[in-house]
């Protein structure tokens, strides 16, 4: 399944998340900072879902209320809402 999502309150413009069987198969996101994000997508891919959430869920980003790793636990929350 692939799951577009627009990331709030942070520098990353878009996330695209692929699962199968409740397992991150693909992660891409555009805009933001680049290194982080490409860190993240390969420490993310082949975990379950539900681990990634429990693992990002609430990480801020300085003063923000949020941060790219909280973003794709919300992300994750909304596509298996949505499921």
């Amino acid at each position: 399944m692939l799951y577009t999502y627009r990331p709030r309150g942070v520098c990353s413009q878009l996330m695209e998340i692929e699962t199968e069987n409740n397992v991150v198969t693909d992660f891409r996101v555009f805009g933001g900072c680049s290194g982080n994000l490409q860190g993240i997508a390969r420490l993310v891919v082949g975990m379950d879902v539900d681990e990634v959430i429990a693992r990002l869920d609430g990480i801020r980003c300085g003063s923000k209320a949020t941060s790219c790793p909280d973003q794709l636990a919300q992300a994750l929350k909304a596509m298996k809402a949505e499921a």
